[in-house]
């Protein structure tokens, strides 16, 4: 069988690139139904964008190789094609745009636009052995239990990375990729809950606050959780991804309050009161016990049960710094399991920033999760699949 185009993975990237990709589209996918990742986020609703997209909220080696990709289809590209298949939508918090009925409802939309576009569809399928001749891809396929031989003129690699295994995730991009001679940038989990090896947070499992999390000088003012492993929510999730192993973690657990300021006016106004009392008045409760009895060396003495009226101004303030500064040193993560989208991947040297094409190799392609580009959390990682797998679609419709 010859098509102009052969696609690896019917996510978001590859649904994407189909729908532009031009005539001759062939898509194919191991799993039982396309955009399952898609299905699943959000809670079910798809956070499909973020409105302030930016390369600087994108980690990647080369941090400008997104720049071109991003500027050409953008936020409000992709809420015009939500608005023209009549699918609500709403802003929930901090750019972040959800659909008001079902992530399903974001599927269907691709799915039409690759109908639309003539591009077929081949579930259950999966990939054996793959040649290129100089002039096309010879790719072996097994699908539903039938050998298939499809030869490509252009071939996509869009099947993620290794994130939430149980859902399909697969390392198939990097040995391709890896194959024909594209250099890899060594994958790990990305927006995941960080763990300890002891179970020191297991009675403060549940427990969340406001908080502003920092590794390696990037911080994230949004919630924490307790977890009984370690650490998860949003900040945590969005720091992690800046953490790399041994590295602290600093916790802000009342950002935008100035604690020690608050404890020592607090002292003046309700000195008979214990530390741990105020204290419960801007965090939570079992936070403050949990402090009060796992309190660092270097904070105050006594400070857990003493009356205010007893600690000097300066131990108050100083007890705020900490507060303010909690370091801390995660044994690890909890891996791909749960981690949202891989670190790394396909490394962007190998690749034009236009095109999405393989520089050596101009008909072979790398878009979506499968390349070292990773956002932040909140619509950020699939605004990326839309803008990578459009810019190779436009790419080869161009040169078809």
């Amino acid at each position: 069988m010859n098509v102009n185009t052969l696609i690896l993975g019917a996510g978001a990237a590859g649904m994407m690139a189909a729908a532009h990709a031009g005539t001759e589209v062939l898509v194919v996918d191991h799993a039982r139904a396309a955009g399952e990742k898609i299905r699943i986020s959000g809670g079910g609703r798809c956070n499909f964008t973020n409105l302030h997209t930016d390369p600087a909220r994108f980690l990647s080696r080369n941090p400008h190789f997104a720049k071109s990709a991003l500027s050409r289809y953008t936020p409000r590209d992709f809420v015009a094609l939500v608005d023209a298949h009549g699918i609500a939508h709403h802003e929930k918090t901090l750019g972040q745009l959800f659909c008001d009925g079902s992530a399903k409802q974001i599927v269907a939309m691709l799915r039409t636009e690759m109908d639309r576009a003539g591009a077929r569809l081949w579930l259950q399928t999966e990939v054996g052995d793959i040649a290129h001749d100089g002039a096309a891809f010879r790719v072996d396929l097994v699908r539903e239990g039938r050998p298939v031989t499809v030869t490509a003129r252009h071939l996509i690699l869009a099947t993620g990375g290794k994130s939430i295994p149980k859902m399909g995730a697969t390392d198939l991009s990097y040995r391709i990729a890896a194959q024909f001679g594209l250099p890899l940038v060594a994958p790990r989990p990305g927006l995941v809950p960080l763990t300890f090896t002891d179970d020191r947070f297991a009675a403060l499992a549940g427990t969340a606050l406001p908080t502003r999390a920092s590794a390696n000088g990037t911080a994230f003012a949004e919630a924490t959780l307790f977890t009984h492993r370690g650490l998860s929510g949003p900040a945590i999730l969005q720091a992690s991804s800046y953490w790399t192993e041994g590295g602290t973690l600093t916790l802000d657990l009342a950002p935008g309050t100035a604690l020690g300021d608050a404890l020592v006016t607090a002292k003046r106004d309700a000195a008979r009161k214990t530390l741990t009392t105020v204290l419960s008045y801007h965090l939570p409760t079992k936070l403050v016990q949990y402090l009060a009895t796992h309190a660092s060396d270097d904070w105050p003495s006594g400070w857990q049960t003493a009356p205010l009226a007893t600690l000097p101004d300066a131990a108050l303030r100083d007890l705020g710094a900490a507060l303010h500064h909690w370091h801390l040193i995660p044994s690890g993560t909890e891996g791909y399991r749960t981690a949202e989208v891989t670190l790394g991947g396909i490394d962007t040297a190998g690749l034009n920033s236009r095109t999405m094409a393989a520089k050596h190799l101009p008909t072979l392609y790398a878009i979506g999760e499968a390349v070292d580009v990773t956002g932040w959390l909140g619509g950020y990682n699939f605004q990326w699949a839309w803008a990578s797998g459009w810019a190779a679609g436009q790419a080869i419709a161009a040169a078809h």
